[in-house]
């Protein structure tokens, strides 16, 4: 049966995955990650200076006649529920028309919505804008998260999801450096130096959207929907051209699978395939999204006040401070994140939850004795986030590799959807009073209930963790178009 669109759909056997996953590293997959990978340093950027520009923003002269809470409060709440409502919308979109139109649209998205953020004339102008910024940031991490998995081979994906997904960690450190530098007076006015950080995200997105038109669509999604044609062709150009690089033939792809291809899956059969279908592993999707939700805001939301209440530390230079914790969030999937392809995804996912809990919960136990420094205070949250990052980003790889191709996108988004509302509205409403409060009894029980969270979403793992290190997407959960037993 043919289409219009250049599409047939019939019963196909194809050995795309197979060859896809058999490629050795070469430069096709680092244009893959540079194109794809480097837009989570733009969230981390983005979420970063918002809060670091707040005080600024709410300033006389700052060209805005906004207040500090409006700032904290309103507008991150409305980056949150746009954040939401557009990774459920785009990864919709993303499982039926295909991973490159929809990332390229994404990004168009945040970088139109950021630009006009950097133009706001009045506060509900800012409000808007930022809905809006946080509905492409959504949408990006459903669409970027989907085509990474289904371009890099099995025996790397763990480890370079997890470094893709901490990169976000390098923009909040640049962030947190760079809202030091515009908030100068000295250098810019008040008015202009915190439009000018905006302004820097455009550029860097600008950069990003000229890597990533040469990313290719994923074959995997092309073969699916009736463009087994233009799946081969790109997988065809991507095996020369590794060919070329490293100088020797690649072995025979094995593995065939038989499709019967489709055009798009109904939303009751997504939710149906998600929750009847794979119970226990949503129950694990949805546990590794809380847990880290809970712990990032028991740390993050409190970090300024505590230190500035309870260290005497000036407001004006904690943004280095957490220069430092965004650091260390960093290494930890940069560190740790061959050990989830090596050791295996179960011990790693479990590990990394339980220790991190178990960290913070020492580092309560220190800071209610009252044996901590400014210093000693933040080394202590690097530690814990050193693990607890390479755990968080374990949640994204977890969610978009454990259930089929059909509904891939589809379940990140639902997944961070949910872990991004609870982080960012149950996450104010449970810690901003108990670390504000200037009372280290309420400081400490903040950070006892993300730690508490952490531990049992490790906990789950450890029961419900699918050993999904070195497999291919396909054996890990057969696709929905997949005919029964033809899989060879």
């Amino acid at each position: 049966m043919s289409h219009t669109d250049g599409t047939s759909l019939g019963t196909i056997t194809t050995k795309v995955p197979a060859r896809l996953d058999r490629l050795p590293w070469s430069r096709w997959h680092w244009m893959i990650v540079i194109g794809l990978g480097t837009v989570w340093i733009l969230d981390g950027l983005e979420v970063t200076v918002v809060g670091n520009i707040a005080s600024r923003l709410s300033e006389d002269g700052s060209g805005l006649p906004i207040t500090d809470a409006q700032v904290t409060g309103l507008a991150a709440a409305l980056y949150v529920a746009g954040a939401c409502s557009g990774a459920l919308f785009f990864g919709w979109l993303t499982d039926r028309f295909g991973r490159k139109k929809l990332f390229l649209i994404t990004l168009a998205v945040y970088l139109l919505a950021t630009a006009l953020t950097a133009l706001s004339f009045s506060v509900w102008w800012f409000f808007l804008f930022r809905f809006f910024t946080g509905f492409g940031i959504g949408g990006e991490y459903a669409a970027i998260n989907s085509a990474i998995d289904e371009l890099i081979p099995s025996k790397y994906r763990g480890r370079v999801d997890l470094i893709i997904n901490g990169s976000y960690w390098l923009g909040a450190m640049g962030g947190a450096l760079l809202s030091v530098l515009a908030l100068n007076t000295d250098i810019f006015p008040k008015d202009i130096g915190w439009r000018l950080t905006f302004a820097l995200g455009v550029v860097l997105g600008l950069v990003i959207l000229l890597v990533r038109r040469h990313v290719p669509e994923s074959p995997r999604w092309m073969f699916i929907h009736g463009q087994s044609e233009g799946a081969n062709r790109i997988v065809d150009e991507a095996e020369a051209e590794v060919e070329k690089e490293k100088g020797r033939p690649l072995p025979e792809a094995e593995t065939a699978i038989t499709i019967e291809q489709r055009r798009s899956i109904g939303f009751v059969e997504i939710a149906r395939t998600l929750f009847r279908d794979y119970p226990k592993r949503a129950t694990l999707g949805f546990s590794l999204f809380i847990g880290q939700a809970f712990l990032y805001n028991a740390i993050t939301f409190g970090f300024g006040s505590i230190l500035v209440k309870f260290f005497d530390v000036s407001s004006g230079t904690t943004g280095y401070f957490f220069a430092v914790i965004a650091f260390g969030n960093f290494l930890g999937p940069l560190l740790l994140g061959r050990l989830f392809d090596t050791w295996g995804r179960r011990p790693m996912i479990a590990g990394t939850y339980i220790l991190s809990g178990a960290l913070l919960f020492g580092t309560a136990g220190l800071f209610g004795a009252g044996v901590l420094t400014a210093a000693t205070m933040t080394l202590c949250w690097c530690v814990v986030l050193f693990f607890a990052s390479a755990g968080a980003s374990s949640a994204y790889l977890t969610v978009s590799e454990i259930f089929p191709m059909e509904t891939r996108a589809m379940a990140i988004a639902f997944f961070y959807a949910i872990g991004t509302a609870a982080g960012g509205i149950s996450g104010p409403l449970i810690f901003s009073g108990l670390t504000a409060s200037g009372v280290v009894g309420d400081a400490v029980i903040a950070f006892c209930i993300g730690a508490a969270l952490m531990v049992a979403a490790g906990l789950v793992a450890v029961f419900f963790a699918v050993p999904a290190e070195r497999k291919s997407l396909e054996d890990i959960a057969t696709p929905l178009s997949a005919r029964e037993g033809e899989q060879s």
